[in-house]
């Protein structure tokens, strides 16, 4: 459910198993949250701050359709100053 959320936010994170999960083995019941595709588009620390920052926003107010909204605009303005480039043939 909070992956879902978060994607509707430009956020996407990765569904990932738990140490000692109570869940059967096959169930995938924690997130994970990487670096490599933000590193990938040149991220820093400054722009993976504000990435954890929009993590936290939308975690705190999950049913605000406002607040998604705001970080998902935010985001897309963000991945517009770090595009990713196509490779050429």
């Amino acid at each position: 459910m909070l992956r879902k959320v978060w994607e509707r936010a430009n956020i996407t994170l990765n569904k990932n198993a738990v140490p000692n999960d109570p869940q059967s083995r096959f169930v995938t019941s924690g997130l994970r949250i990487g670096t490599p595709a933000i590193t990938t588009r040149g991220f820093k620390e400054k722009e993976a701050s504000q990435v954890a920052t929009w993590i936290c926003d939308v975690l705190k107010d999950l049913n605000s359709e406002d607040e998604i909204k705001r970080v998902k605009s935010e985001v897309k303005e963000l991945c517009k100053e770090f595009p990713v480039y196509a490779l050429k043939n």
